[in-house]
């Protein structure tokens, strides 16, 4: 079997096969059946092949085919819901960097501070405690505390 067709067609395959084998008139066992079945599995169902090879009841070829769709059911689902997550988080995570409409601003501030290429800083909107001018901080203040301080006290 192979991981890239779907198991119950394949598993539909095997049992013509076994259907040719028993219209030639040789008798299969239907324990032999269900065995040959769960070992063809393909290698991404390897767990659930251990899982069906040690359950202690034993189980007819109906109730294998019903099983293996149910899984195979389960994992087109989870393949479902998990592909789309990944392509959504690339879109986000390049979508601002890679934006043609979004022009960088660079001035000659900007690269004195040591920023990167493409990182913007956002302007300052309040008051300065220092000076009580508008636009900067107090941290980005030009103006020497002594000059605050003088105002200050007068």
């Amino acid at each position: 079997m192979l991981d890239s067709k779907p198991v119950i067609s394949q598993v539909q395959e095997l049992q013509l096969i076994l259907h040719d084998i028993l219209a030639e008139g040789m008798t299969l066992s239907e324990s032999f059946q269900v065995a040959a079945i769960i070992e063809k599995l393909p290698s991404a169902w390897k767990d659930f092949k251990n899982y069906l090879k040690h359950k202690r009841k034993e189980m007819n070829v109906e109730e294998l085919i019903v099983r293996l769709r149910i899984e195979e059911d389960n994992r087109n689902s989870e393949r479902r819901l998990f592909t789309p997550n990944v392509a959504k988080a690339n879109v986000v995570e390049h979508g601002d960097k890679y934006n043609a409409k979004r022009k960088p601003r660079s001035s000659g501030k900007d690269s004195k501070l040591g920023a990167k290429k493409g990182t913007f800083k956002k302007k300052f909107v309040g008051k300065c405690y220092n000076c009580d001018g508008m636009g900067h901080k107090a941290s980005d203040c030009k103006k020497p505390k002594r000059a605050r301080e003088a105002n200050d006290r007068g």
